[in-house]
């Protein structure tokens, strides 16, 4: 297991280097990174040499690279035009995000997998027919009216007990957990729709498996057949999937993050898009790049132990 987790962080390694390049090529390469600096009118001619020194831009774009990657190496991930330190502004919006995706991470597993076994062990049964048609509708509906939604129900419409609304707050700007509890069960559902599909779809045909009538022949009950030899390989899907969305997910949900004001990553970088703070863009955008290859990694091991016929020899 060990050769086999060193093996694959040698090979994300030049996919890292890949994907990073390919990003500061977009956000360098394409046009004049000072324009529009100044407003509408042509910034001073002082101003765009020093910016120019400063971030090597009459370099070559390959040499600009080399400068950003020796950097990182160090731990640097850029600075902005207005002297803002990239690594600092991830710092201080992380923790936000973090807690946005352990909500949403939680609640699609534990609810998408519960539902999902429940409709492949009553296949064919109402409850079946209601998870299919739900998930298709939660799946069908736009994540940012599915914010709407949320904020008018629970945040306006329901009262409490004591005549006042529910007391979900309709906006997440302290990033506590009782503010961001809203905007991770609206992040997460969508996922939830999906896993339980998946689930659901895995453990129908695992059931029709010769394994699963051989464990039936020895005179295994239902629920250790069930729970031990067909949930681990009706799970390998749903692994893949969530080890997905982590990635999506600590990479900051911008439409979620814009929806209910979360002080996020994903509002981070809309923002730094917004106002051609390319440092910002490509420094976010690494960060994400490691999220989502570490996050690749961890599921890989994972299906080791899900299923051991898969070798990583």
């Amino acid at each position: 297991m060990l050769t086999f987790i060193i093996r694959r962080l040698l090979q994300l390694i030049p996919v890292f280097l890949g994907t990073t390049f390919l990003i500061f090529a977009m956000v360098y390469g394409l046009g004049d990174p000072t324009a529009g600096r100044c407003g509408e009118r042509p910034c001073p001619a002082s101003y765009v040499a020093r910016l120019t020194e400063e971030y090597h831009l009459d370099d070559p774009l390959i040499v600009q690279y080399g400068y950003y990657m020796l950097g990182l190496l160090q731990g640097d991930l850029g600075t902005t035009f207005n002297g803002q330190n990239v690594g600092e502004e991830l710092l201080l919006r992380y923790p936000t995000t973090i807690k946005l995706a352990l909500i949403a991470l939680v609640f699609e597993a534990v609810i998408g997998i519960v539902v999902g076994v429940l409709a492949g062990i009553y296949r064919g049964s109402f409850l079946d027919y209601l998870v299919t048609v739900s998930s298709l509708v939660v799946i069908s509906i736009p994540i940012f009216v599915l914010g709407g939604m949320a904020q008018l129900v629970f945040g306006i419409m329901i009262p409490d007990a004591t005549g006042d609304r529910l007391g979900l707050p309709a906006t997440a700007t302290d990033g506590t957990w009782y503010q961001l509890l809203m905007p991770g069960l609206v992040l997460g559902s969508v996922s939830v729709a999906y896993i339980a599909r998946l689930l659901r779809a895995s453990l129908v045909e695992n059931l029709r498996a010769d394994y699963v009538r051989t464990a039936k022949a020895k005179g295994l009950g239902r629920g250790r057949v069930i729970g031990v030899h067909t949930m681990r390989n009706s799970l390998i899907p749903v692994i893949t999937f969530i080890g997905t969305d982590i990635g999506a997910l600590m990479g900051g949900a911008v439409v979620t993050e814009r929806i209910f004001n979360v002080n996020g990553i994903g509002g981070y970088l809309f923002r730094s898009i917004t106002t051609k703070q390319g440092a910002a863009v490509v420094g976010t955008i690494t960060v994400l790049v490691v999220v989502y290859l570490l996050a690749n990694l961890l599921v890989d091991v994972l299906y080791g132990y899900l299923d051991p016929r898969i070798s990583h020899d």
